[in-house]
């Protein structure tokens, strides 16, 4: 039978069969053997939201067994935080990205924000920036989002502004998951599970205070999870999933040689033909369509600063 990866736990998965005529079938599946897809190196063969092959061994739920996975539409990676050179799959088959962010308690920063926007930039995931706790904001926050809503807005991204604790702007985010795989990801703290706790009352899913001493959520999501969207109003099927994922202290980059990187800057993709040099960096060399564009602001200054920010990160020495 064909099932979905609803969750994992690096050992066990949790499947859903469903043939769509009535509520799903929901099994606790395990491994057959080692999976290697693609050659990729990875902690997690398996990932929430893989489409599987799985085998009844008997009647029990303990024997059922996965026994092949199917080709991916996409997958995003993280490097894997124990092993930098591996690879950890964080989910798959995504029909869009919601980026929860906040400007202050705890602050995200803008280098968070970008490296996850590469890493969906270079799987074709489109990608929705949240920032969450308008509740907070006064002037100095205000005109921090108005100031990055124009930066990302100006280069195709959309940015929306919402309070869970207020309802502000949530209806509207949820309109927009209608129909789509949804991943859900951000640091910890930022309101992802409060904002699925407004989708999902029924589930109460565990929300953290952030810790007074580092400023930074504690991790309430310990495995990405998936979730059906519930039924809209009057019974009318909302439809969707939303897969909810831990939350990420730092987003480590995976197999972007540094060549690559400005690719992925959706701006600088648009100019970066008409550099003198077909391998320019857009460092030092002359004649760069790239600092150029930055010199003529038509590419933010602190998009630049943060494409070369991460340049220096990558690590030349696995390609």
């Amino acid at each position: 039978m064909r099932a979905t990866v609803y969750k994992s736990t690096g050992s066990w998965y949790v499947v859903k069969v469903s043939d769509g005529a009535k509520p799903p079938d929901t099994y606790k599946a395990r491994m057959l053997g080692k999976f290697k897809i693609d050659g990729l190196t990875s902690t997690n063969p398996i990932a929430v939201g893989d489409e599987v092959e799985i085998e009844m061994e008997n009647e029990l739920e303990s024997g059922v067994t996965i026994t092949k996975i199917y080709d991916r539409k996409n997958y995003i990676t993280r490097t894997s935080p124990a092993n930098k050179h591996q690879h950890h799959i964080i989910a798959s088959n995504i029909d869009q990205s919601l980026l929860f962010a906040t400007i202050k308690d705890p602050k995200t920063s803008q280098g968070f924000i970008d490296r996850f926007l590469i890493s969906s930039e270079s799987f074709h995931i489109p990608t929705i920036i949240v920032f969450n706790k308008a509740d907070l904001y006064k002037k100095k926050e205000e005109e921090k989002f108005e100031q990055l809503k124009t930066m990302y807005e100006g280069i195709g991204y959309t940015v929306k502004k919402i309070s869970v604790t207020t309802n502000e702007g949530v209806d509207e985010l949820k309109t927009l998951l209608k129909d789509k795989v949804t991943l859900l990801s951000g640091h910890s703290g930022v309101g992802k599970s409060s904002f699925l706790n407004k989708i999902f009352p029924e589930m109460q899913l565990k929300t953290q205070d952030v810790s007074g001493w580092s400023g930074k959520g504690m991790h309430t999501t310990t495995f990405a999870e998936m979730y059906d969207l519930p039924a809209g109003q009057a019974g009318v099927p909302f439809g969707g999933k939303i897969i909810d994922t831990p939350g990420i202290r730092e987003l480590g980059l995976v197999d972007i040689p540094k060549q690559e990187l400005s690719h992925y800057f959706p701006e600088m993709r648009a100019v970066l033909n008409n550099c003198q040099f077909n391998n320019c960096m857009h460092t030092e060399e002359p004649n760069c369509a790239v600092k150029d564009a930055v010199n003529k602001n038509t590419i933010a200054a602190d998009r630049y600063i943060s494409y070369r920010n991460i340049l220096d990160s990558i690590d030349e020495k696995k390609y």
